[in-house]
């Protein structure tokens, strides 16, 4: 006999959480010498060395080094060539966040990409939602909205790398993950380690449709 797990809240202390999905960026971010200052300062700490001893090897002093790494000074090009050298990286290298291009993709209702997936046999329809390759952040996320009916056969055996997120949109579904057995209705979420055996098991209540977030590393 199936034993269906209960929700169960989020493990950890809320405190623990570092995002703030309402803040919004300093101004300043914007402006080159900020750019400048937070590369300085990952070259230096990639290196292992403290701003004394990176003011020892280029002769500039703590202070000058430490409104440089804080964006409260535009360093000259003489500067920039002292850091490049003592941090063995390029004079370009202080620039490319500065430069970078962020991406943001819409996708109107209903025109989603219908892409062929391992769940399309089983009557699964995928639609991605949007894709951003390679970018800064080091991560790929893939949106799908997906789409069971009464064509649909269940799949709970699904496995691939990365981390997914579910959201219900529509429908009711028995959905696994590894041992355990989840009731999905509307509105309910289930974020979990994608390398596991998962996927719908009962299709309770159809059509059933919910949000798939995929993330995965680039290189992965």
């Amino acid at each position: 006999m199936t034993t269906i797990a209960k929700p169960t809240e989020i493990a950890g202390p809320l405190a623990s959480l570092r995002q703030d999905p309402h803040s919004t960026r300093d101004e300043r971010e914007k402006v080159l010498e900020v750019a400048i200052g937070r590369e300085v300062r990952g070259f230096r700490r990639q290196k292992g060395i403290t701003v004394a001893e990176l003011a020892a090897l280029t002769g500039l002093s703590i202070g000058m080094l430490s409104k440089i790494e804080n964006g409260n000074t535009s360093p000259s090009l003489t500067t920039l060539q002292t850091l490049s050298h003592a941090l063995s990286v390029p004079l370009t290298a202080f620039f490319r966040r500065f430069e970078e291009h962020r991406e943001a993709v819409h996708t109107p209702a209903g025109m989603g990409v219908e892409i062929e997936r391992e769940g399309t046999r089983a009557g699964h329809q995928y639609n991605l939602l949007g894709h951003i390759g390679s970018n800064a952040s080091g991560v790929i996320v893939e949106p799908y909205l997906i789409t069971l009916t009464h064509e649909s056969d269940i799949f709970p055996t699904f496995q691939h790398g990365g981390i997914e997120t579910i959201y219900m949109l529509e429908g009711e579904l028995q959905y696994r993950h590894n041992v355990m057995l989840y009731h999905l209705k509307p509105g309910d979420t289930l974020f979990f380690d994608a390398d596991a055996p998962h996927g719908p098991e009962g299709l309770e209540k159809l059509p059933a449709r919910y949000l798939s977030i995929i993330a995965y590393p680039q290189n992965a």
